[in-house]
């Protein structure tokens, strides 16, 4: 789907909110009345392109507390949002006039839409407390991203950081560029390719059950079913954890984008097939070892099968991990000797 069309799907939306004089502090259902086309193996058929990059228009992972337990932005609001929206794509040009390039062809921007956050549960839009334990690994937790951070080795990084993972859920919300989502399909298995680090989650479909609990991976192991007859619903348990598992990085992410993850933690994810061209993603988080309560969040698909997944380099020639560590060795030393005259 071409940009313009998804801007023009954005307005169109908004517009028929505001008619509606809908409720803001509520999102309209997922629709079941679509009937997807069946695989030649008689499951529903969601290959295809699924980038989330349309989403990327400053709608923010948690929402701000001054709007209370709305979903939707008022008109006002949203106007603000797409004033602000147009000041980034215009970045892009004004570097191009003056011969610079910067973070106006770096980073994308799309249009904008009235979602207040991602997130929809806690009814506040916002992640819950963390536990006792869960504040302790998120204080232990380094990375890039934070200011004033010291580095001595590479588990010192998260593994974002390191080229590894955006990890789960991280990985479902968009990002300023990167934002390729692909599905694949063939009898029992689902796998779905993202463009961010180049991952692919399979999903088997055969009923199969978890590996053993004491096997973790990144991205956990995934099992899914097909529930009614639009709907692929996917448990996510076996997540390898650790104090730098995951790096959120979405606009309006907690403190210093970093959020830890348990052995215990259980993501359950639906996507709904709503029209041949619309997916409604959402799921629950789960993880008593971090956070006091659980938490959801809903994103709306968009296909494009046009859109091109490029190489994810990370960072060229595999240096920055060992550039950081240097300099922050070569920081201390220099503090050291100061302190010693």
């Amino acid at each position: 789907m071409g940009r313009r069309l998804a801007l023009l799907l954005a307005v169109a939306w908004s517009a028929g909110v505001a008619a509606q004089d809908e409720d803001l502090t509520q999102l309209p259902p997922a629709s079941n009345d679509y009937q997807p086309a069946l695989t030649s193996w008689g499951e529903p058929d969601f290959r295809g392109g699924w980038p989330i990059d349309h989403l990327n228009g400053r709608t923010p992972f948690q929402r701000d507390p001054a709007q209370g337990n709305r979903q939707l932005l008022t008109e006002e609001e949203y106007a603000s949002r797409t004033e602000a929206v147009e000041a980034l794509e215009q970045r892009y040009q004004n570097e191009d006039e003056s011969g610079t390039m910067g973070i106006g062809h770096w980073a994308e921007v799309a249009a904008a839409n009235r979602r207040t956050s991602w997130i929809t549960a806690p009814a506040d839009g916002r992640l819950p407390a963390y536990t006792p334990e869960g504040q302790r690994l998120s204080d232990a937790m380094r990375s890039t991203w934070a200011a004033g951070q010291q580095f001595d080795w590479v588990d010192d990084f998260d593994s974002w950081d390191r080229c590894i993972t955006r990890g789960l859920p991280a990985s479902m919300f968009p990002f300023m560029y990167n934002n390729g989502m692909r599905i694949f399909q063939s009898p029992g298995l689902v796998a779905l390719q993202m463009e961010m680090v180049h991952e692919v989650r399979m999903i088997p479909t055969d009923g199969s059950a978890h590996i053993p609990a004491q096997i973790g991976q990144w991205l956990g192991d995934s099992r899914g079913r097909w529930v009614d007859h639009n709907t692929l619903e996917v448990v996510t348990t076996n997540f390898r954890p650790g104090p730098s598992a995951t790096n959120i990085g979405t606009t309006g992410s907690p403190r210093e984008n970093d959020t830890p993850v348990s052995p215990s933690a259980r993501m359950t994810e639906w996507f709904h097939m709503t029209g041949p061209d619309q997916i409604i993603y959402e799921f629950t988080w789960e993880d008593p070892v971090v956070f006091t309560h659980p938490w959801s969040a809903r994103l709306e698909w968009q296909r494009d099968d046009d859109y091109g997944m490029f190489e994810y380099a990370c960072h060229e020639g595999n240096v920055q991990v060992r550039n950081y560590i240097m300099a922050s060795r070569a920081e201390r030393a220099a503090a050291a000797a100061e302190g010693s005259q």
